[in-house]
Formats: C-alpha cells, structure tokens, sequence
C-alpha cells in the first residue's frame, strides 16, 4: 500500500503521493486511472514528490490524461505544506522555491520565456502580439513559465465559447508541443479575470502558471502594473513581476485529506 494526500489549491486538485522513501512506477496509462473521478482517486494533475541531488525534493507532473509536464503553479504551492517546512523543489522546469505563508504559500517561479522558440512556437513570430488569431478572438500573446501558454485578452468573457476553442487552439500546429489556453479579462487597476483551458487536463478552477503567464503578458502590454491579482474561477492569485525579473506567486493551499492505495491496481 502506498500513502496519497488529495490536495487542492484553489480547486485545482491533486494526488500527491510520498516517493521519497519508495520509487512509484508511474507510467501515463496508471495516472490517467488515479486521475478518474470515476474509477480512480480522482484529480486534475497526479504529483509526484521524491529525492532530489540538487534540491530539498523533486516533484514530477501529471495531467489527467497521463501525460507528464513541466510545471504546475498550483501544485507548486502545495509542496511546503505536504513537506511541512520551505522547500527548494526541482522540477522539469528547473528549481523553484516555495515558501508557507498563512493559508498557502508564495513562489518563485523563475524569469518568463519570450522567445518564439521557448515557448515553443512553429515558426519565428512576435510574441507580444502574435500576428495570428482563431475566428473572433484577438491577436494573443505567448508566454513560457516553464510550460506553454497563449493568452488572449477579451472584451468579454462571457461572450467566448471557451469549451470549443479551448480544446481547437491547444492542439493547433502552431504549437508544437500542445499550449495553454488562457482567456483574460483585465476588470479593474491591476484586476484580471482568467478562466484557463489547461493542456491535458481541458477547464480546472485554477491555473497558476497560466495566472502568472497572463500577468506577465499583460504588463507587457502595459494593461496593469505592479502586483496583479488574477481572479479564477477558484479563487484569487496575486502575481508580481517586473520585466527582467523573476515572477512571484502567492496563494492558497489545502489539504483535504490522507489515504492509502495499491498503485499495483491501478
């Protein structure tokens, strides 16, 4: 049997399970089934947290399809609080350091890529106004955080079908290796709405990469400054970033509860 905590950070779930003292043989077709709601534990990203040479833990990534990224902001705010203490985490993505604060925790999650090569894109472009677009959507921004994203900045939220698009955009050949869909809608001084399509995982509550993507795109467009806060449909990030620096994350974070499982049936 092996030990599992089910945690969240802003309804953005997750199975996180203990590797330290044990390997977990993890393969896409086992984290798909831990990942149904139906058949399995249930969760929007599997994570899981073991040694590291270079760091106090490594923590590995996996959507609910069974596919493993590189990074997950949310997931990242729930590794102190599974540690118990501040923790140097090394990931896919490269190091990041996630500190406890009351009723969450707040990381940094390193300098933003803007090269149309880092993001990855298909060919050469600008990635502040990308001179291309989906039906009525306008032109977006691109943005690596150690995972891809697209950003599209709307009028009104409401008036996008992001169930459709979402999924059309994200496997587009644009992007090579699949993007983040984020929808924005900047509502007030440094105030933005945000509902992410997420790859692999299609709408969660929250998405904290693409909450820290968006807000690096829109002060580069010079639609906010300063800390942000990016409202999802989960709850509030607050975002800071100025160009040429790192991006901090701060957050909430919870943990639900512990179990134990036979990853052997799964």
């Amino acid at each position: 049997m092996g030990r599992f905590s089910k945690m969240h950070g802003l309804g953005n779930d997750f199975v996180v399970i203990d590797a330290r003292d044990g390997a977990v043989d993890m393969t896409q077709a086992r984290a798909q089934a831990i990942a149904d709601r139906h058949a399995g534990i249930g969760c929007d990203q599997l994570i899981l947290i073991g040694r590291s040479d270079r760091a106090d833990v490594s923590m590995r990534i996996f959507n609910s399809d069974g596919g493993e990224v590189e990074a997950c902001g949310n997931a990242t705010r729930c590794v102190p609080l599974f540690v118990g203490r501040d923790v140097l985490i090394e990931t896919k993505a490269g190091l990041l350091d996630a500190k406890g604060v009351d009723g969450g925790a707040s990381v940094d999650m390193g300098a933003p890529r803007l090269e149309w090569d880092a993001i990855p894109l298909a060919y050469a472009m600008d990635t502040l106004a990308m001179p291309v677009s989906w039906e009525d959507l306008p032109a977006p921004a691109a943005v690596n955080v150690g995972n891809p994203h697209v950003i599209f900045f709307c009028d009104d939220l409401g008036a996008v079908d992001i169930e459709r698009l979402g999924p059309m955009i994200e496997t587009d050949p644009l992007f090579p290796a699949r993007v983040n869909v984020n929808f924005a809608q900047v509502v007030g001084d440094n105030h933005i709405r945000l509902i992410v399509w997420e790859r692999g995982a299609g709408l969660t509550r929250a998405c904290g990469t693409g909450a820290c993507a968006t807000a690096v795109a829109a002060v580069r467009r010079k639609l906010v400054s300063g800390p942000t806060r990016v409202t999802l449909p989960g709850g509030d990030l607050v975002i800071d970033w100025t160009p040429g620096g790192h991006i901090l994350m701060t957050g909430p974070a919870t943990h639900v509860f512990d179990g134990e499982a036979d990853w052997a049936r799964f």
